[in-house]
């Protein structure tokens, strides 16, 4: 094989099952070969961003690597955000961009897309990826791959592979596959574990909440034994919002803090024993904490370590922990389940809509017609689905992009074959909403509810004076109609589920539901978080 094969083929050994990508002129030969060679499925988007959080998306959906590819330069400067984002998430993409040719290097000419130097994309993408390979020699090329793939799964963070134009078509050898699954270093594991269940056995309040590391490791069904055999109640982290969906444990709900629901907040806030298994240290997270939490009455296993209070066991993967907690427990019933408090039954009647009603009705519809994954933007309509039925959903909860939504809702499409349903603000839709185009082309068909108040509603809720906030009152239903779907435009709760139901009917093509909020509007979940925030910024 030549080397853009023995690169796809290494991709597929490792667990990739798609591409996203924008084809450039260096990234042309490579596009050729992904195209023709059909080892892995080509989606192009129309915006490199884009293509960023679809790979992001599709990653976290199915807990495996996914592909971003773009050309040099112009291209991969500009999915530099997206990229970030799944860093700082630790969401597994693999970026792979085009590059000028060895020949082209020495030239003594300027490259165009060139920066300061040749080298200055890769040294911008060391600040994001955890490894960074250049496949300038065949002979060299099997091992690089194989190195960046473990790192990328190992760590579960985007790794940048570079391939200089002039180098596709060398013959290349075969990617070799390096065991991915880490070892835990046997006698502090034996150590970890009887200290971590006997600080939980001298717990009268234990509560295990789990976070991103769960869904990115795959943990989901031994975290549900794990928390069957302790008997004591789970939570979710924000960022971990979607996770355990479709398990058989019952959730208490996810921690928000003083944003959130008074019962989680006490529960977790009044441990005596946190276990936060992949939870990430992260001011959404913990920001908004009714109290601060002392670290040293957490269990915190997160980046293969385990702290217990003074103590840190270095070398202990997550899935190493909950297998060897798993071993040494017997069987038991889990905690008592809680009830479910989601909002129902909406009143369909002339009043104007907002959020709250937003996910009332999506709750009667998940009823009706069964769960949807959600992708999620960010602003209220992230603190929104947390009104919504626990189902999978992915959303960049902690770095906190905007644009993320849409194009994540197609990555989901992507991942799952199941047809997602996509929150988004208009601010954020302006920016890459407009990848629905491309829906037609694939046959995906979101459902997107968009929470239209002509204002970056986020920013205002922090700064009300500022006009910068407001934006134009677009018509996104006929914009929708243009894109190649149908656009539906909804004012009142009546209108809300009428169109809805007639949302989830029309399979064939993407729906768009252009949800008229008032300014100021906005969600309980939101109203608490910002209050919060605030109180946290004011040192009270």
């Amino acid at each position: 094989m030549y080397l853009a094969k023995t690169l796809l083929r290494g991709l597929q050994r490792y667990g990739v099952a798609e591409i996203f990508g924008i084809p450039g002129d260096f990234a042309l030969p490579l596009f050729k070969v992904i195209e023709e060679s059909k080892i892995l499925p080509l989606y192009t988007f129309s915006h490199e961003p884009a293509v960023g959080f679809a790979a992001d998306a599709a990653a976290r959906f199915h807990g495996r690597p996914s592909v971003a590819a773009v050309t040099y330069g112009a291209g991969a400067f500009n999915i530099v955000n997206p990229i970030a984002a799944a860093y700082s998430e630790k969401s597994p993409v693999v970026l792979i961009s085009g590059a000028p040719g060895t020949h082209e290097r020495h030239s003594g000419l300027l490259v165009h897309h060139q920066a300061k130097r040749l080298s200055s994309q890769m040294e911008v993408f060391k600040e994001v990826t955890c490894d960074q390979v250049v496949l300038d020699d065949a002979a060299t090329a099997p091992d690089l791959i194989a190195r960046a793939m473990h790192n990328c799964i190992t760590q579960s963070r985007p790794v940048y592979i570079e391939v200089p134009r002039d180098r596709v078509f060398d013959q290349c050898e075969t990617v070799p596959m390096i065991p991915t699954k880490q070892v835990a270093d046997s006698e502090a594991l034996q150590a970890c574990a009887e200290e971590v269940l006997a600080r939980v056995a001298a717990a009268q309040s234990p509560v295990l909440m789990v976070g991103v590391e769960v869904r990115r490791f795959g943990l989901e069904s031994e975290i549900t034994e794990l928390a069957r055999r302790l008997g004591v109640p789970v939570v979710t982290s924000f960022l971990g919002r979607g996770l355990m969906a479709g398990q058989k444990v019952r959730l208490q709900g996810t921690y928000l803090g003083a944003a959130g629901d008074p019962a989680v907040t006490r529960l977790v806030e009044e441990s005596d024993a946190l276990m936060l298994l992949g939870v990430l240290l992260a001011d959404t997270n913990f920001g908004v904490s009714e109290r601060q939490l002392d670290l040293r009455k957490t269990i915190l296993a997160c980046d293969a370590e385990v702290k217990l209070g003074y103590h840190t066991y270095s070398n202990i993967p997550l899935d190493a922990l909950v297998a060897e907690l798993i071993r040494r427990l017997k069987p038991g019933k889990g905690a008592k389940a809680v009830p479910d408090t989601f909002p129902r039954k909406l009143v369909a009647d002339d009043a104007e809509v907002t959020p709250l009603d937003i996910a009332t009705a999506v709750n009667d519809a998940f009823d009706k017609h069964g769960p949807m994954p959600i992708a999620a933007d960010t602003g209220d309509c992230l603190f929104t689905a947390i009104d919504i039925e626990h189902t999978e959903l992915v959303a960049a909860g902690y770095y906190a992009t905007m644009g993320f939504g849409v194009p994540a809702g197609l990555g989901v499409q992507v991942a799952s074959a199941r047809r997602p349903l996509i929150l988004v603000g208009d601010g954020a839709f302006q920016m890459t909403g407009w990848e629905l185009l491309n829906c037609p082309r694939y046959g995906w068909s979101p459902i997107v509810l968009l929470f239209n108040n002509s204002s970056w509603e986020m920013l205002r809720v922090f700064q009300p004076e500022s006009k910068f906030n407001d934006l134009d009152d677009l018509d996104f239903a006929k914009i929708a109609d243009l894109l190649g779907g149908v656009g539906r435009r909804v004012q009142t709760r009546r209108e809300l589920k009428t169109a809805l139901d007639a949302a989830i009917a029309d399979t064939d093509r993407f729906q768009l539901l252009d949800i008229r909020l008032k300014r100021g509007v906005i969600s309980p979940t939101l109203a608490r978080f910002v209050e919060g925030i605030k109180k946290g910024r004011a040192g009270k």
